[in-house]
């Protein structure tokens, strides 16, 4: 019997989730363990063994492929945890990289931080001035050398980065998009220089138009691939100590997975690996439920994600923000703020409570958790208010002490601000809860769709317990809950579930009308490179499906919009078409008669995205259908909780999730309990346990 495995590290959490071949869905969840966390990616095989009744060992012997995502590499960009690299890029262009376009001192910042113009800054340095090194070389827009390199003072370059401290050596040059020679040669000098030294070449990591953004996104791949290739080849090596029969594959921000051995050459794209698994079962469960529209939502121990699913498919993006800089990374479209259940609430300098976006993490963890932790959190909030169990989490595994999250909450919020213990868990609530939605309604609404269209998927430790308050904060009727055998290891679901997916772009600037046939020629080549990566993977695929798009844009201005492309042999109509459709997107975006066809039009970096389908396409499986909708035999009892300030402590039902059958019906206010997660359905709303064993909430 072969399975598949998904696993799923976070902040504060690994979750894991195992399918066999007869479509059998296990889940397991255990807290992470840095700075290892190979430690708990392999405590929670072993507790999916547990569950089989076989051994770890049996169980990778009988595996046929792991897809793991990992916030480590996100994280360690984030906080600035890197080595020392070098970087070598074209003389006369070094301080693009301190300059960075004036985008420095406005990407990725909220609104109010905008507004404050005299309060802005650059972040801190990419790379030390003394490790940014230039050689003298040039080559033209139309890809022609003008000025060949200097191999001499090439080399006396790399030898001042190693000597200088450098860990890996990112290489920028201009143009080499057009012409990756100049490039290819370098790495060349470094291996005879300094061999076995990571090096990532910008016409291999992000062959784009746009000198910034390219030289950030090679110099972060450059920052994160030597340790990514360090811990994935560890993990590959303990697990095939312990008999694992199939490939390690790690999942990537486009939506799908790579062997672990191709992962680190652009480590780059593993950057949102955990954040679009989510995504990624969201659309599964969709197909099998029939939703078209989806916002998918995910509260873990320290993020909340919102990713989106329009007319069964995920918004993509092209580029995300990493520390105020752009970075070139085809992904599925999700948005993170740092309010997960361990996220800390805080009283700013004008004594408003705020959430976030720093974390009590895996360790300390929560003050409740007893673990050392004296910061109040979300998971502290919902324990004073009677949400979560005094029994604990994790069935019981994970303690819960109501006193060390009373006295966190009491010093840092309810005395400062004169409430009591109550009063401040429930404002740290609807703080979140707010929060959590403005997010939400931001994701929809700039991608020019109206919430109330869309169904809410709610997933992750903390999500089914908050869900149907950010659900109403954005106008959605309806929430569903995936419970069954994934729970709050929905995202490990997703791993599970995902394809092998390979991406490949390159920048050829052109006007519409243009020449078919240069552009056919970029689609193929881009075709073949895609090929022959999958044949790379060394995986057995039912089927092998190639998209293309471009990015295009009106003339004049400076942000693109992705358009698909029809596949076959092109011509003058089918690019026509093209255009039209990315009119046609563009007004969606933006507004009827948005568009200016007279300005001209640009097509700027085409790109192939390669899908090769895994034999196995797990959905989750039907539960017991109940005799009637009465749900009194899942009552476990009752306790106060308290969910609006208003009305207090309420003498509320608890119902155990494990005894409720698919057409059990509940009003709220109710709280359910699951050993990995707890769902809140609130007063005036009603909650019904589905065919599948998630659970529907529809708002009055």
């Amino acid at each position: 019997m072969g399975y598949v495995l998904g696993v799923d590290v976070g902040g504060t959490f690994t979750d894991a989730v195992g399918i066999d071949a007869d479509g059998r869905i296990l889940s397991a969840k255990t807290p992470s363990t840095p700075p290892d966390y190979s430690t708990g990616v392999l405590t929670a095989i072993d507790l999916l063994a547990e569950q089989v009744g076989i051994s770890r060992r049996e169980l990778l012997a009988a595996t046929d492929h792991i897809a793991h995502g990992t916030t480590a590499s996100l994280n360690a960009l984030v906080m600035g945890r890197v080595p020392p690299v070098g970087f070598i890029t074209t003389r006369g262009h070094r301080d693009s990289i301190y300059i960075m376009n004036v985008e420095g001192r406005y990407l990725g910042r909220p609104s109010h931080e905008l507004q404050n113009v005299m309060g802005q800054r650059k972040p801190p340095d990419m790379v030390p001035r003394h490790l940014a090194r230039e050689v003298t070389e040039r080559i033209d827009r139309a890809g022609e050398v003008l000025v060949r390199l200097d191999e001499d003072e090439a080399r006396r370059v790399v030898r001042e980065c190693l000597a200088g401290g450098a860990t890996a050596i990112a290489v920028s040059l201009l143009w080499s998009f057009r012409n990756d020679r100049h490039e290819r040669r370098l790495r060349e000098i470094i291996a005879e220089e300094a061999p076995g030294l990571y090096v990532a070449l910008s016409s291999e990591v992000s062959p784009r138009i746009r000198e910034f953004a390219r030289h950030a996104t090679t110099i972060m791949s450059t920052q994160i691939g030597p340790g990514l290739a360090a811990y994935l080849g560890a993990l590959e090596a303990s697990l095939r100590d312990d008999g694992l029969r199939g490939p390690l594959l790690v999942m990537q921000s486009s939506g799908g997975a790579v062997t672990a051995a191709e992962a680190p050459a652009c480590a780059i794209n593993t950057i949102g690996s955990v954040l679009t698994g989510g995504v990624v079962g969201a659309q599964q469960l969709a197909a099998q439920l029939g939703h078209s529209n989806v916002m998918a939502t995910d509260v873990g121990g320290t993020t909340f994600l919102a990713g989106l699913i329009v007319d069964g498919e995920p918004v993509r993006a092209q580029q995300t923000v990493i520390n105020q800089a752009p970075v070139n990374v085809p992904t599925l479209k999700v948005e993170a703020i740092g309010s997960g259940g361990g996220a800390i609430a805080w009283l700013d300098a004008g004594r408003n409570l705020r959430i976030g976006p720093h974390s009590a993490q895996a360790v300390p963890g929560p003050a409740c958790y007893g673990s050392g932790g004296e910061e109040p959190t979300i998971t502290d909030a919902n324990l004073v208010l009677g949400i979560l169990p005094a029994s604990g989490l994790l069935g019981g595994r994970r303690p819960l002490d109501l006193e060390l999250a009373r006295r966190a909450i009491e010093s840092r919020i309810a005395t400062p601000l004169g409430l009591s213990v109550e009063a401040a868990a429930a404002a740290i609530h609807a703080a979140q809860n707010a929060q959590t939605g403005d997010l939400l309604r931001k994701v929809v609404v700039e991608c020019g769709h109206d919430p109330r269209e869309f169904v809410v998927y709610a997933f992750g430790g903390a999500g089914p317990a908050h869900c149907a308050a950010y659900a109403r904060e954005v106008g959605a009727r309806e929430v569903v809950v995936p419970l069954g055998p994934v729970a709050s290891a929905f995202s490990a679901y997703g791993l599970a579930a995902s394809d092998v997916v390979v991406t490949r772009e390159l920048s050829d600037p052109l006007t519409h009308p243009c020449d078919p046939a240069r552009v056919e020629r970029n689609f193929a080549r881009l075709e073949a490179d895609v090929s022959a990566a999958l044949a790379r993977q060394g995986l057995r695929l039912a089927a092998v499906e190639l998209h293309r798009e471009v990015d295009m844009r009106y003339g004049m201005q400076v942000g693109e919009v992705t358009t698909p492309v029809a596949g076959g042999a092109l011509d003058a109509a089918a690019l026509e078409a093209a255009a039209a459709e990315f009119e046609r997107l563009y007004a969606r975006l933006y507004g009827e008669g948005a568009g200016f066809r007279e300005a001209g039009m640009h097509l700027l970096t085409f790109r192939v995205r390669g899908v090769g389908r895994l034999p196995v396409t797990p959905g989750l499986p039907p539960i017991a259908a109940a005799p009637n909708a009465d749900p009194n035999a899942a009552l476990l009892g009752r306790r106060p909780v308290c969910l609006d300030l208003r009305r207090g402590y309420v003498d509320t039902p608890v119902y155990d999730y494990a005894r409720l059958r698919a057409g059990h019906r509940l009003d709220g206010p109710a709280i359910i309990q699951v050993p990995t997660t707890t769902v809140v359905v609130p007063d005036g709303v009603r909650a019904t346990v589905d065919a599948l064993g998630n659970l529907r909430i529809v708002q009055h």
